[in-house]
């Protein structure tokens, strides 16, 4: 398992496996390599630097298999945020764990 934490530095979640999880215990995504998607399909982002979460906008559009999210888990105690990243172009920083409810 692996903390992430999006570009603009808020603590999201974890991956566990091919899995996205945010800190209070949802399934939001599925890795393929570095890229994340949505259970729709939807592509919502990747990793950079090792444990930052960011969107790159050109591949907005792309689309992998859909998939069932896991039920939900028991939720941790989120860690501290870093200080975010100058952007970079192209890019735009990923959802917040938030605005997946």
């Amino acid at each position: 398992m692996s903390n992430l934490w999006t570009w603009g530095g808020t603590y999201f979640g974890y991956r566990d496996g091919d899995n996205l999880w945010t800190h209070d215990g949802r399934h939001i995504g599925k890795f393929y390599d570095d890229e994340v998607y949505a259970s729709n399909g939807r592509y919502l982002g990747e990793i950079r630097n090792d444990n930052r979460l960011i969107t790159k906008i050109g591949r907005k559009s792309y689309v992998k298999s859909s998939f069932t999210p896991s039920s939900n888990r028991i939720g941790r105690v989120p860690y501290v945020n870093y200080t975010g990243y100058v952007m970079v172009m192209g890019y735009e920083d990923f959802p917040s764990p938030d605005s997946f409810r």
